[in-house]
């Protein structure tokens, strides 16, 4: 699969599918498993308009990620995140890049709330 990268250009008016392909390539460099992207702008209930969510297998991997993201997004295309959360226990950790929102879990924890399923009236998109 071929990555695209974010041009210069870019940096002040990237398209929201343009940002969710960066994320998706951004968590495939650290190697995060089972990304998926959750469309949800056509439900009402929703805080934002996408989820992407992965896994990974250590709070080492998980933090990785989230590092990774929250530098390289910022790097590529000016966009800081509005929050982070759980950077310090690393078991599930959320990024908010304000139309998107990054779920990054380890297995375990991704298996027990299961968003897919909480959110599954959303059109999902597997991401390989």
């Amino acid at each position: 699969m071929e990555k695209r990268k974010v041009t210069k250009k870019a940096l002040k008016a990237i398209n929201i599918d343009d940002l969710i392909l960066l994320i998706v390539d951004l968590i495939q460099d650290k190697k995060g498993n089972h990304i998926l992207s959750l469309d949800m702008r056509h439900i009402s209930e929703a805080m934002t308009d996408f989820f992407v969510i992965c896994h990974a297998t250590s709070t080492t991997q998980v933090r990785a990620i989230l590092d990774h993201l929250e530098e390289e997004v910022k790097k590529q295309t000016n966009i800081k995140p509005y929050h982070l959360e759980g950077r310090a226990n690393s078991e599930w950790c959320l990024i908010d890049f304000g139309d998107v929102i990054v779920h990054i879990f380890q297995e375990e924890k991704r298996e027990f709330y299961q968003l897919e399923e909480l959110w599954s009236d959303a059109i999902i998109k597997l991401h390989e």
